[in-house]
């Protein structure tokens, strides 16, 4: 069967909570007429009333003339009943994450709607398979997972089951472009691409917090302003809810057969379990009262005197760094003695973490004085490095904190915890991407557009990998492995390929 959307095809949204109302507007934003349908009494109105607020809004802030956002509104229609939604082309379902009330609103829908329509769930974690088991025509059902808020969100994920018909999924891309959003095509596996590769962020977050690397202000401004991310794990659960979050986690440690890598962890259960959900409830890993201080990760005081650094021949990832202390008149010597990808200030070695300990690295390796830096997506601009120093040498972080200073770089001090926190972040989210790619086939190009555009990571992380290095990430991972003997750091097949092979995810 031929399908095909034009702006005269009328939608039917099923769901008119915050997701539902957005897709709702989105839709009618592209200039189709949208029928909007609520099962609980009220809720589809209450749903059109948000969306004139938010259309009030962008009409307000100059966005879109009166005119057009009337006409708008205009063509979106509360009705009651699933019925009512006859003549629809195309359903898209935003209701409750339960997969038996989501066969019975598809079986209703193929009964009421004709043999061209195509039946689209907006799920964020149930199988599309599942979903359409129940029915005659499984084909013309597929999943369009949208990210919230939907009407600014560019990203869309189409999921096809087993079942559904290529034709299905060519028009919901050309539907998609025709929407202003940008597809991807994500396999029919637990949290698809975005919930999936996202895991880790959250996960090696609440690791390290209960290891004590350092609070949850240093964790979060290390990622945001060292990572490049928008926002750390801790004030991105608070924004999204840490009941929601724990929600996700939950749903694909279940969908994973209970895979251990995505066991719920206690601190974020006990957040639950204590009404502490985040900014909706004033308390989550942040107090958001009135009169709660700004919490703040404060970095270390430079020695009065700051030492003469010296570097090895091949400096690697450090090498932008050296040409920025250069830059901002830092004196260097050149040390050829130095191992690679090394400085060394005094007696003290400093070189980017690779996934062990500082002071494991001091005893196999440089003596009893080393100093590990962690990972910044550009150390030429960076204004944090976070660094931990072996047993014994904190005092070391000091002269550090002098040497950079002069070319505006602060430190923030780690306890000596393996990996660190954007080096052991952004290899345990390489390392989900590539195991991805291992056992869907989906295509690093579409998981590296989907973690920018549905996350606003700074860079996909299979392209973060590339340009660290893929084996620097699989040698962190089996560091990570072997410190811990945990398996939520074994390596991807396809990173060891990758490794091997010295090769890349993007060509």
């Amino acid at each position: 069967m031929s399908y095909h959307f034009d702006i005269q095809t009328p939608v039917a949204v099923i769901g008119a909570g915050s997701m539902g109302a957005g897709i709702a507007q989105v839709a009618a934003q592209a200039g189709h007429p949208v029928r909007l349908y609520d099962a609980q009494q009220g809720a589809a109105d209450a749903g059109r009333t948000r969306i004139a607020a938010d259309i009030a809004g962008a009409v307000k802030r100059g966005r879109i003339a009166a005119e057009d956002g009337d006409a708008i509104l205009n063509r979106i229609q509360v009705v009651d009943s699933v019925g009512d939604l006859k003549g629809c082309r195309l359903a898209v379902e935003a209701i409750v994450e339960r997969l038996d009330i989501k066969q019975s609103l598809f079986k209703q829908l193929e009964a009421t709607l004709g043999p061209d329509a195509i039946l689209a769930t907006n799920t964020s974690s149930i199988s599309v398979t599942a979903v359409a088991q129940a029915l005659e025509h499984p084909g013309r059902v597929v999943g369009w997972h949208f990210f919230n808020p939907a009407t600014r969100m560019k990203l869309v994920e189409i999921i096809a089951g087993v079942r559904t018909e290529p034709e299905v999924v060519r028009a919901m891309h050309a539907l998609s472009a025709a929407w202003g959003k940008t597809s991807v095509d994500a396999p029919n596996a637990p949290g698809f691409i975005v919930n999936r590769v996202a895991r880790p962020l959250y996960a090696e977050g609440l690791r390290l917090l209960a290891e004590r690397i350092a609070d949850a202000p240093t964790i979060d401004r290390l990622m945001r302003e060292a990572g490049g991310f928008a926002m750390g794990p801790f004030e991105l659960m608070d924004l999204i809810g840490v009941e929601v979050n724990l929600s996700v986690t939950e749903s694909v440690f279940q969908a994973t057969a209970y895979d251990p890598r995505y066991a719920p962890h206690l601190i974020q259960q006990e957040l639950v379990r204590s009404g502490r959900y985040g900014r909706k409830s004033g308390h989550g890993f942040y107090d958001y009262s009135a009169d709660a201080a700004a919490p703040q990760a404060l970095p270390v005081r430079p020695a009065a005197n700051a030492p003469v650094l010296r570097h090895a021949d091949a400096l690697g990832l450090l090498q932008p760094l050296v040409a920025r202390l250069q830059g901002a008149g830092v004196k260097l010597a050149n040390d050829a003695s130095l191992p690679a990808d090394t400085l060394a200030m005094g007696d003290v070695r400093l070189a980017v973490t690779d996934g062990r300990t500082a002071t494991e690295v001091a005893s196999e390796a440089f003596g009893n004085t080393v100093v590990l830096l962690d990972l910044a997506r550009d150390y030429a601009t960076t204004k944090v490095i976070g660094a931990a120093a072996s047993e014994g040498a904190n005092a070391q972080l000091a002269g550090l904190a002098a040497a950079l200073a002069p070319a505006g770089i602060e430190v923030l001090a780690m306890n000596d915890v393996a990996g660190l926190v954007v080096m052991r972040t952004v290899c345990c989210l390489a390392n989900e991407a590539a195991d991805v790619v291992t056992w869907s086939g989906a295509k690093p190009a579409d998981i590296d557009t989907a973690m920018r555009l549905g996350t606003a990571y700074p860079q996909g992380p299979l392209a973060w990998a590339d340009a660290i290095g893929t084996s620097r990430v699989a040698l962190t991972l089996a560091n990570l492995l072997k410190h811990y003997g945990d398996v939520r750091y074994r390596r991807s097949p396809e990173l060891s390929k990758k490794h091997f092979s010295k090769g890349t995810f993007h060509d």
